[in-house]
């Protein structure tokens, strides 16, 4: 609800002295790269609308067009980024509009960020929403706002004018890693708000903020990864206006606490009294749940709440919100007696907490604007939206500690789907740099097939390393024609494309086919007949003879029996007849033996008719 108090509210808060208080301006890195006269860090004011990049860095050039310098209309001409350059910072002047307006139109133009240069000498302000109205014709065009806004210096606007105006190239790297603080495992983080939902639009908004982000709240409430405490702006009223209609309608316990009027008329609907009963009936819920270790619990009767007991039904009461409690399963006496007596002239224990919390101490500034959502005490700036406040959560863990949550797809801010996030990319391959984060997305050289690409990310990438020519074949020329394939890509440890052996180029747009037959680089015989093919050649001789590539010659057909590997084929009949032989010669033996022996046994039963009879007393062992 990015909304603050009413003009009454203030001047009461102004009497008792709670207005006077210590307002502190978010602030981020930005470090401009070039030109070099330039080159340096510098602050930025957080604008608290769109969607800072929270743990996050975001590169861009800054542009500052020619026309519509204060950006409060529509940009004539495109400010998105081209494939392989770096996104586009619009840099326009304070002034004639609502910083939301230059924000909405800077990214319907195409910008990736807007910086909005100071039109005046002063310490950096926060850009916050307007009051009342939007100065645009598009509905509830502030909460459509998701690129980053940050306010700068005069001094730093000027310069950059200057750099700009004389041909200079103005890179600059905006850096929320350190806005918010990363000290440890866990996140404590608070949301300052109201139970008022006739505010339109904005208490629409935050409503359905806590719809949408309760599942993400509680799981992390749950595993122990955040401590969320919830909390409400009250002020009390001066004793001189006690008596008054104003105070006795929109405060308890005789003016200590108060909030606005909703319709801010004393005279109808609810009262802020009303509104500041709900809000401790809140904080007294919270309570008793965290008494019970279900501090999650909150945000069940909170959405319940916002759907069963509406002001414009007229079902904001007690009875409706004692429903809900019970349907909970909390204890409605312990939330009762933590209420007391709203009628009592006495202070209240957890009223008085909530106006000491208001406060700011260390590095944080008063709680001033509802809603306030507050990191690692520190007051986070920006749309109040699911993705943008999980972000910035997930920022809030020291790195490598996240949960899992932070790592998730929801979490991805789908920067990439854009322009590509103005990374590089090769459309053909289907490969880009562009990785999405739940830091925003990231400009990275990937790592594909286990094949890593080097580069800057935004400009250029390309393979190296081994197995480099199966993606994308190396980034170098590959061609095929007539069944033939001819590639320049080396698949070793080396850069760069060379094309192959029949093709000149540079390797890695093109190689063209050589024609050796036209340029006389092969087959220059006198008995040659050239024929150039693509990547090679062909080359007969006349009369019978083989062509010899190596040699470049013609020969006789012997010759070239020889030539082409004769002597092979020699020793291998050399070889083959040396094994008919011994095989020959071992059949023959083997034989020989066999039929000795057989002869000698059946000598011994009967004699062979082709040999005398031998006497056995003249037989020998052999």
């Amino acid at each position: 609800m990015r909304t603050k108090l009413s003009f009454l509210s203030c001047v009461w808060i102004f009497l008792c002295g709670s207005c006077v208080g210590r307002f502190v301006v978010e602030k981020n890195n930005l470090r401009i790269s070039s030109p070099k006269s330039m080159r340096g860090v510098y602050e930025c004011a957080i604008g608290n609308f769109g969607v800072p990049k929270y743990g996050g860095t975001m590169i861009g050039t800054v542009v500052y067009p020619k026309s519509n310098q204060n950006g409060c209309t529509r940009f004539d001409t495109s400010l998105s980024s081209k494939p392989g350059t770096f996104p586009t910072f619009v840099l326009v002047d304070r002034g004639d509009c609502y910083f939301t307006l230059k924000a909405w139109n800077a990214q319907k133009g195409g910008a990736a960020a807007i910086l909005v240069a100071d039109d005046r000498v002063e310490p950096l302000i926060t850009m916050d929403t307007p009051e009342e109205g939007n100065g645009a014709t598009d509905d509830d065009y502030i909460e459509k706002i998701s690129i980053p806004a940050a306010l700068i210096s005069k001094g730093l606007g000027d310069s950059m004018k200057k750099a700009l105006s004389s041909g200079a190239m103005v890179n600059v790297n905006l850096d929320w890693r350190e806005a918010l603080p990363h000290p440890d495992e866990r996140v404590e983080y608070e949301l300052w708000t109201s139970s008022n939902d006739e505010c339109g639009p904005k208490c629409d908004s935050e409503i359905q903020f806590l719809k949408s982000f309760k599942g993400a709240a509680q799981l992390l409430e749950q595993k122990g990864f955040t401590k969320f405490t919830p909390h409400y702006i009250t002020w009390y009223c001066p004793e001189a206006f006690i008596l008054s209609q104003q105070c006795k309608s929109q405060c308890i316990n005789n003016g200590r606490y108060c909030a606005p009027d909703p319709e801010l008329d004393f005279s109808r609907g609810y009262n802020g009294r009303d509104v500041v009963i709900q809000n401790l009936r809140q904080a007294c819920f919270f309570r008793v749940a965290n008494e019970s270790g279900k501090p999650w619990q909150w945000w069940d009767y909170m959405t319940d709440f916002a759907i069963r007991c509406p002001m414009r039904e007229n079902k904001y009461t007690e009875e409706c919100s004692d429903s809900v409690i019970k349907s909970l399963g909390v204890d409605l006496k312990k939330v009762k007696d933590c209420i007391g007596d709203p009628r009592a002239d006495a202070d209240n224990s957890v009223l008085n907490a909530e106006q000491d919390a208001q406060i700011g101490k260390d590095s944080r500034g008063d709680v001033t604007i509802l809603p306030t959502l507050v990191i690692n005490n520190r007051q986070y700036r920006g749309k109040l939206s699911k993705g943008a406040v999980l972000k910035a959560i997930c920022s809030g863990f020291q790195e490598t500690t996240e949960p899992s949550i932070c790592l998730t797809p929801d979490m991805e801010t789908n920067e990439c789907l854009e322009n590509n996030g103005g990374c590089w990319q090769d459309k053909a391959a289907n490969i880009t740099a562009c990785r999405d984060t739940f830091r925003g997305r990231v400009c990275e050289c990937p790592i594909v097939q286990n094949v890593q690409f080097v580069g800057d990310g935004y400009t250029h990438c390309e393979a190296s390393g081994t197995l480099r020519c199966a993606i994308n074949n190396g980034g170098c020329w590959k061609g095929s024609q007539g069944g033939r394939t001819y590639s320049a890509c080396i698949d070793n440890r080396t850069k760069g494309c060379k094309c192959p052996s029949g093709f000149r180029g540079d390797g890695v747009n093109s190689c063209e086919d050589v024609d050796e037959c036209k340029e006389k680089l092969a087959c220059q015989c006198p008995e040659c007949e050239c024929k150039n093919t693509w990547g090679s050649y062909d080359c007969k001789c006349s009369d019978g003879l083989f062509y010899n590539r190596e040699n470049d010659m013609c020969i006789g057909k012997y010759a070239a029996t020889v030539a082409s590997g004769g002597i092979v084929w020699m020793v291998i009949l050399i070889l083959a007849a040396a094994g008919a032989g011994g095989y020959a010669f071992y059949k023959y033996r083997i034989r020989r033996y066999m039929d000795s022996e057989i002869r000698a046994i059946m000598a011994q039963y009967m004699p062979l008719d082709n040999q005398p009879e031998i006497p056995t007393q003249t037989r020998h062992d052999v």
